[in-house]
């Protein structure tokens, strides 16, 4: 089977794992998925099975990626992860006022700089920061630009102050949680973080691990939970072919098309056939299915 399992991935598993093991209840190992959560991350984990990972590249170049976070924050302290899951290494136990932090949200959303962890999966150099981190070694990560569309502060419960988060892919709320506390002269730790959306994949439409795992332990039918290969592919524009352009389209052969330059998914039947482009009125397969 082939086709998207929309992962409501648990805190404690890396994204990886989750993948292979959706992976394995379709007896495939032939897989992919699109945003890695941290560990201590729950939430939206979009899982491309069988032939649907050939889509993948193109959902992260053409398709509309806006991330959703629900995430807490513990003000007074800094762990070496900036989160819960870290070891403590600094403290001064000041807490915000709640009017001083609801100033200072706005310069933390638009087009900003921003420091990824030093604990996360940005390349250093050829290797992952965390690796770099985890053996002792002393790193500099750049700052980049991340884009922030909208950025609140949702309620206080005891001493987590939780926010949701809206932003383009790359955008750590980690970060986000440690450079507001220091523009209050704090230090901060996130205590959860959820994904709730990631792109088209949304949490309404996802399904934990123990859910599925036990459905097919059980005999049942985890298939009807996969969603179709193209899912996910809506921005792109479709074109549709007759059966022997489709054929000759399969074969990897060039098909004379009246559409503009760009690029399509490609139907027979309203079957998905692959991805496309067309150049000079010419439609050339980029994949197929």
């Amino acid at each position: 089977m082939d086709g998207w399992i929309i992962l409501d991935k648990p805190s404690g598993v890396f994204s990886k794992t989750a993948a292979v093991r959706a992976a394995h209840l379709f007896n495939t190992k032939k897989n992919g998925h699109i945003g890695t959560l941290d560990p201590m991350a729950s939430g939206v984990l979009p899982v491309a099975i069988g032939n649907a990972t050939k889509m993948v590249p193109f959902i992260e170049e053409f398709c509309e990626r806006t991330k959703e976070y629900l995430f807490s924050v513990q003000f007074g302290f800094e762990t070496d992860t900036l989160d819960i899951t870290g070891t403590e290494v600094s403290r001064n136990n000041i807490i915000p006022t709640e009017s001083a932090l609801r100033a200072i949200l706005p310069k933390f959303t638009g087009d900003i700089n921003q420091i990824p962890p030093k604990f996360s999966a940005v390349h250093i150099n050829g290797r992952r920061a965390y690796e770099l981190a985890r053996s002792g070694q002393e790193i500099e990560i750049p700052s980049r630009r991340v884009k922030v569309y909208s950025l609140e502060l949702t309620g206080i419960s005891g001493d987590s102050w939780n926010f949701c988060m809206r932003c383009a892919p790359g955008t750590y709320v980690r970060s986000i949680a440690r450079d507001i506390a220091y523009s209050l002269g704090t230090l901060a730790t996130v205590g959860m973080i959820r994904r709730t959306q990631s792109g088209i994949f949304s949490i309404k439409n996802a399904y934990t691990l123990d859910f599925l795992e036990n459905l097919f332990n059980n005999g049942g039918d985890v298939g009807e939970y996969l969603a179709p290969v193209d899912f996910g592919l809506g921005d792109i524009p479709v074109l549709n072919l007759d059966d022997k352009s489709t054929k000759l389209y399969r074969n990897g052969g060039f098909v004379k098309v009246g559409n503009t330059d760009g690029l399509y998914r490609v139907y027979f039947d309203n079957k998905f056939v692959g991805i496309g482009t067309v150049s000079g009125g010419v439609l050339k397969p980029r994949r197929t299915i």
